[in-house]
């Protein structure tokens, strides 16, 4: 009887053991499933997030696309006037909103197709602000981001103003030449969008 008990015992034992096997091998594979879930999903979300950026991307080629329609483009640059009148800090800000700064003309070209464009765009105004002042330091010039000047278009005895006078107007009286002027007067203004 002890025997039989004994074999007994070891038949059971063998269906619990080839029992258990199977069972530790399903659930290895969906372990594997959910890591290969896991990183499908990381997959989806990397695609996503990239598609995300470029209608983004698109979306601003668009709206600078429209801005370029409205206004005038020249090389790599587009401008939009704005018959309003702001002080320079609010003129700026709003250039910055739309996603560009204030006219920054960067050579005698980019100068004479600003003046063009304020003549067409904005006619009657004789001045409007460009994006270039020396608030930080008298007398050394930058523009908008902080980044030196190298080209100057300054009318006849000018910049005068001192430190009353620290941003920089576009003279349409003065055939495009440049004039300071004390950055809280209310004048008109052209921003710039760079294109890509």
């Amino acid at each position: 009887m002890a025997q039989t008990g004994l074999l007994m015992f070891l038949c059971v034992l063998m269906l619990l053991v080839d029992q258990t096997r199977p069972q530790a091998s399903r659930l290895k594979p969906k372990k594997d499933r959910r890591s290969k879930d896991r990183e499908k999903d990381g997959d989806l979300k990397t695609q996503i997030d990239k598609l995300w950026r470029e209608v983004n991307s698109l979306k601003e080629i668009q709206a600078l696309q429209t801005v370029c329609l409205r206004g005038t483009k020249f090389h790599k640059k587009c401008y939009l006037a704005f018959d309003e009148s702001k002080h320079f800090h609010e003129a700026n800000e709003d250039c910055i909103t739309k996603g560009g700064t204030l006219a920054i003309p960067r050579d005698s070209d980019e100068n004479q197709a600003l003046r063009d464009y304020g003549k067409k765009s904005v006619p009657g105004a004789a001045e409007f602000w460009l994006g270039i002042n020396d608030m930080v330091n008298e007398g050394k010039f930058v523009d908008v981001n902080g980044v030196a000047i190298n080209f100057f278009n300054w009318d006849r005895s000018q910049p005068n103003g001192g430190k009353r006078e620290n941003c920089a107007l576009f003279s349409q009286s003065s055939q495009g030449k440049w004039v300071d002027e004390a950055c809280r007067s209310m004048k008109k203004y052209i921003c710039e969008f760079l294109i890509p």
